[in-house]
Formats: C-alpha cells, structure tokens, sequence
C-alpha cells in the first residue's frame, strides 16, 4: 500500500511519491505531474503510488496494472485508461473529464465524491467498485460486470448500463436521470433499502 509521508511544509497533506511535498506546495503542480505520469508510461505495474491532488490531461495510462495507488483528488482530462489493470486505487473526490476506462479489470477501487463526466467504461470488470455520492454524467457502463459495487447517494444523469451484470450492485438514494438499464439484470441490484 502507498506510503503516507506527510508534506516537509507541514500542511497536513501527503508528500507525492517521490517528493517530500504535496500538490499544493510543490514548486510546479504541472511538473509534478509530469514526472509521475512519465514514471507511470516507463513502467508496466505501478505499486503504492501517492499523486493526490495532481492534474493530468491526455495521459496514456492504458495496458498498465496498478496496485495499491492513490490519486485522491486529482484530475483527469481526456486520459486513456484503457485495458487497465487495477486492485485498490483510490479515486476519491478526483475528477474525470472524457476519459476511457473500458476493456479494464477494475476491482476494489474506490470513486467516492468523484466528478466523472463523458467517461467510458464500457466491457470492463468492476467489482467491488464505491461511486459513492459521485456525480456521473453522460456515461456509458456498457457490458460491463459491475458485481458487488455501490452507487449509493450518487448523482447520475443521462448515462447507460446497457446488458450489464449489476447483481449486487446498491443504486440506494441515488438520483436518477436519463439512466437506461436496458437488457441488464434490475431484479438482483438494489435500489431501496430493505430490497435484495
């Protein structure tokens, strides 16, 4: 699991793997995120990397597996992720913009309070998955396995779940507009407390 070094300015906040500063106070927030997203395209399996707070944009992150990572509170805009591998990474409160997920094996990751909006998920793996109270917009989870995950108080607008599995997958209190479940198995998902 990713290290949690806290930041040399005393801010409370966790230093970057491989800087003894956050986000915030790192000389270059931009360079920071060049430097991690260069250490990710080198390498094929990503360990126990801290990057919350960076900002990425048009980031090749695809064919990579990710174990253990952090990227709490950052941004992704227009970053491919596709064919990923990923167990325990952490999204929370990260924002995503245009990116692409799908054809990924996703397990144990956590999106709570993210902003995903014009995202692709579509064919992926996703067990296990918290999209708790995050804000989903014109999305596609297409033929995807989304066992087991949980959209509980999520904000979801205009997106589909078109001939997925979401077995065990908990919608409770969450807002739902313009969603289509379509040839997907609504029987076995939860939607109200009390139903299973």
């Amino acid at each position: 699991m990713f290290i949690l070094s806290p930041c040399a300015a005393g801010c409370g906040r966790t230093a970057i793997t491989g800087s003894q500063l956050c986000a915030v106070h790192a000389a270059s927030r931009e360079k920071e995120a060049e430097r991690i997203a260069r250490y990710i395209s080198e390498r094929t399996v990503i360990k126990d990397l801290n990057a919350p707070g960076l900002h990425f944009s048009s980031v090749d992150f695809s064919h990579r597996q990710f174990y253990g990572c952090n990227f709490k509170g950052a941004a992704f805009s227009m970053c491919l992720f596709t064919e990923s591998f990923m167990r325990m990474v952490f999204f929370d409160f990260a924002n995503f913009d245009n990116c692409d997920f799908s054809s990924s094996d996703l397990q144990f990751l956590s999106f709570a309070g993210a902003n995903i909006r014009d995202c692709t998920f579509e064919g992926s793996e996703m067990l296990h998955l918290n999209y708790g109270g995050a804000v989903i917009r014109d999305c596609t989870f297409n033929k995807s396995n989304l066992y087991n995950s949980r959209f509980i108080n999520a904000d979801m607008e205009f997106s589909d779940f078109v001939d997925c599995n979401i077995k065990k997958v908990y919608f409770v209190q969450a807002k739902q507009e313009g969603i289509s479940f379509k040839s997907s198995n609504t029987a076995e998902a939860v939607f109200t407390l009390g139903e299973e």
